[in-house]
């Protein structure tokens, strides 16, 4: 795996651990400023985002995980799994949520996913 693919993978492990404290302890603090949403809103989906934040913990951690996999077919395949969660949850929150979802989620692990198929 080159140091590129693996800068990449941090990043985004790092910004789903962003949004897992966006979403698990600062959903109406900062929540209505990433969100553009009034916080009145927010305060009646604070559980259910909670939630969310912890499913983007656990890819940050399927992410990470990658490091420490020393075979690499299987490094690989962890990380096109967790990769590929990644982009099906930003084109999904990209329809459903903001536009900037795509850019931020979607886009950088489908590049990361094609560095991975390309490097192989």
């Amino acid at each position: 795996m080159s140091l590129i693919i693996k800068l990449l993978i941090a990043l985004i492990g790092v910004i789903h651990c962003y949004i897992l404290w966006l979403e698990m302890f600062a959903w109406t603090t900062r929540g209505p400023k990433a969100f553009n949403k009034p916080i009145e809103e927010l305060k009646n989906s604070k559980t259910l985002a909670a939630n969310q934040g912890l499913y983007n913990g656990f890819l940050a951690a399927g992410l990470f995980w990658t490091f420490f996999i020393t075979d690499e077919r299987w490094r690989d395949n962890v990380a096109l799994f967790f990769l590929s969660c990644v982009a099906i949850a930003g084109l999904y929150g990209c329809f459903t949520v903001t536009r900037k979802i795509l850019y931020l989620q979607a886009v950088p692990a489908l590049l990361t996913i094609a560095l991975i198929l390309l490097n192989r």
